[in-house]
């Protein structure tokens, strides 16, 4: 991101598991012509890279620790200030702490860019309710939902006939507890944005179609 071009937007997106965060993520970054950003990604890419990075984060995430602000804030600095981000760019799982919160704004603020933070609220029965009917092939890894897309054949799957499971963390207490520390741990953040940015939007992603709802961001943004 160069700094001090007007067009340019930093879409920040949240949402909680089962939310739709990952379909809105790849809608909105075909729609609107600008990279996605994931964190999570991107570790996973140094990971396998085996790098100097990479060795440092496989380390950390082996004795169970957090990857720290410093070296996330740092990994985000890097990638938004490449040539393919002048024209905006989606961020996806960063920001997570309040300190990641604080650089990010610091970073676009420098840069001229304008920050556009858009929360995906779902209730979260309607997510149980969603997460806990999704079963898998073990086969071929085919996912369907019983309320949404379910089998041909009750607990088959259409493709290779091999008999459907629930994924562990899609039980409903593994969802539950995911939910839980979702809102422990993003809120703070969210609450920050609340306060601190003039473009904070709350948008329903409950029942309406993606792209209607993909439709909503973009007219946020400003780019519908």
């Amino acid at each position: 991101m160069s700094a001090g071009n007007n067009s340019q937007v930093a879409l920040v997106l949240f949402g909680p598991p089962g939310s739709g965060k990952g379909t809105q993520a790849k809608i909105l970054q075909a729609s609107l012509g600008i990279p996605h950003v994931s964190t999570g990604d991107m570790l996973r890419e140094h990971v396998q890279a085996d790098d100097e990075i990479g060795r440092e984060v496989k380390a950390i995430m082996q004795s169970g620790r957090l990857v720290p602000d410093d070296l996330v804030n740092r990994l985000i600095e890097k990638r938004i200030s490449r040539p393919d981000t002048d024209g905006g760019v989606l961020l996806d799982g960063y920001p997570r702490t309040l300190e990641q919160a604080d650089k990010l704004t610091g970073l676009l603020r420098a840069r001229g860019v304008a920050e556009v933070v858009v929360h995906l609220r779902v209730d979260y029965n309607k997510i149980i309710a969603r997460l806990s009917g999704r079963r898998q092939c073990p086969k071929c890894g085919t996912l369907y939902n019983l309320a949404s897309n379910p089998p041909k054949t009750e607990g088959v799957c259409d493709r290779d006939g091999a008999r459907l499971i629930v994924r562990e963390d899609d039980r409903e207490p593994v969802i539950r507890q995911r939910l839980e520390a979702y809102e422990r741990q993003t809120r703070p953040v969210l609450d920050y944005f609340a306060r601190t940015c003039p473009r904070f939007y709350e948008v329903e992603g409950g029942d309406a179609a993606p792209e209607t709802i993909a439709a909503e961001i973009r007219r946020l943004v400003g780019k519908s």
